[in-house]
């Protein structure tokens, strides 16, 4: 019988790189970037110092990548909520419920890197930082487009001047607050808070 180490090496090239981008979101949702260093990484994921630097130039450009991949795989949710054969609404509280959901204390999965790494990587890697940057902005017209499909279909009151940008906007960055101060309080009521509020603004 081989070894797992033996049938990841002799998988495809592609695999190897994504067994050590998925191993690496785990690694650093739990315990952030500076924290895990490449050895670490390697030991975990079963693979050699050299096929890592195969596929990354550094542990900055493995961040990236990581990054990059966490949300390509994030806008996959989002499109598989927007073919739901529902109601704009409904699709806004799928989201944010998922949300909620995955982020409260004491779940260890699905945890979002925004939160994990803004603060942590904005100052000392710009590749890092416009990789999450760009991930939010992309989460951030998803909400808005959904906000607009839910005037259109008459499912979300249009209530207020804001344009459907500038809600998303304020709703994102609400979910984000709550869920760092989730992590600081280790209690799960800021996310309770926002999603009261959404939910409300939302007409339910």
């Amino acid at each position: 019988m081989t070894s797992a180490k033996s049938d990841l090496l002799n998988t495809p090239a592609r695999d190897t790189k994504s067994h050590l981008l998925a191993t690496g979101y785990q690694l650093l949702s739990q315990k952030g970037f500076t924290a895990v260093g490449i050895k670490q990484i390697l030991d975990t994921a079963g693979v050699p110092k050299g096929s890592f630097y195969h596929y990354f130039a550094s542990k900055e450009a493995f961040g990236e990548a990581i990054i990059k991949s966490y949300f390509e795989h994030y806008k996959h949710r989002l499109d598989a909520i927007s073919g739901e054969d529902t109601s704009a609404q409904q699709k806004l509280v799928n989201y944010f419920e998922f949300w909620y959901n995955t982020q409260q204390n004491g779940y260890n999965h699905e945890k979002c890197l925004v939160v994990k790494l803004s603060g942590e990587v904005s100052d000392i890697s710009d590749p890092m930082r416009e990789a999450l940057a760009g991930g939010s902005m992309q989460t951030i017209s998803w909400i808005s487009e959904q906000i607009k499909a839910g005037w259109i279909d008459g499912s979300i009151l249009k209530n207020t001047d804001l344009n459907a940008k500038s809600i998303a906007n304020r709703w994102y960055y609400a979910w984000l607050g709550a869920s760092l101060i989730a992590k600081t309080s280790r209690t799960n009521s800021p996310l309770n808070e926002v999603w009261q509020m959404t939910i409300s603004e939302l007409g339910l």
